[in-house]
């Protein structure tokens, strides 16, 4: 399950990151499936990083781009332990700005203490939370603090579009809300109503088609008389129960 999720996340950012690209502007440099120069060098042990040449990173392949994202982004954000959608958003989050940053925006969205560090504390809080609420609750901090950056101006309307998309696509991946323990509450009390109403209706309609000349060979013995009050003191007995319930 792991790899499989690593593999359609991987896929929704490499759609963001594209090909090859030195723009002067952006500080990363030549930067190729989102891999900078600096990265490839690091993970190649170049020292220093500028000993690499670009032609190395306009020829990364594809396969090693995938071992650096997931030994260097994936794996200290723990995303694999993410619920689904949570673990794209926060991967997105860490290729553009560093796992550091990523995992302390998140741990602040759900209340932890923010040491950058995804321990059982921190699992488990993604896990307690609603997927949905922590996916917006991230996605908006990290829009937020993408808006604070010099390279906003420059680069601003395309990291939106991004974190929409990021947004949007983890959302989709996100399971469905379970009800919560007091809607099921709600749910079964429903239920239970309607269980009550259906008895005393039958009870009320057998008594009525006693009272009629029907016979009904199932209700043999019964009086329609006390099938007809037997109802009728159900339904308002629970109306009369209720109401003191939700009176107390």
């Amino acid at each position: 399950m792991s790899d499989t999720r690593f593999a359609a996340c991987l896929e929704q950012v490499l759609a963001h990151e594209g090909g090859y690209v030195d723009h002067p502007s952006d500080p990363g440099g030549a930067t190729n499936m989102g891999i900078t120069h600096k990265t490839l060098a690091r993970w190649r042990h170049v020292s220093p990083w500028w000993a690499l040449p670009k032609s190395a990173v306009m020829a990364l392949g594809k396969d090693e781009a995938a071992r650096i994202y997931r030994a260097r982004y994936w794996t200290p954000c723990r995303a694999d332990q993410m619920p689904a959608g949570l673990d794209l958003a926060l991967f997105d989050f860490a290729v553009n700005s560093g796992p550091d940053r990523a995992i302390r925006t998140l741990q602040a969205g759900l209340g932890v203490v923010a040491d950058g560090v995804v321990g059982p504390l921190t699992l488990a809080a993604a896990e307690k939370a609603s997927t949905s609420n922590a996916i917006n609750d991230l996605c908006d901090r990290r829009l937020g603090f993408l808006r604070r950056l010099s390279g906003f101006s420059t680069f601003g309307r395309g990291w939106t579009r991004r974190v929409a998309a990021i947004r949007q696509a983890a959302l989709a991946m996100a399971p469905a809300a379970a009800p919560s323990l007091s809607q099921r509450r709600i749910i079964m009390d429903v239920l239970t109503g309607y269980k009550t109403y259906i008895v005393a209706g039958f009870m009320l309609l057998a008594g009525l088609a006693q009272l009629l000349g029907i016979e009904l060979p199932a209700l043999e013995g019964s009086a329609a008389g006390n099938l007809v009050l037997e109802a009728l003191a159900i339904i308002f007995l629970r109306k009369g129960l209720k109401g003191d319930i939700g009176r107390a």
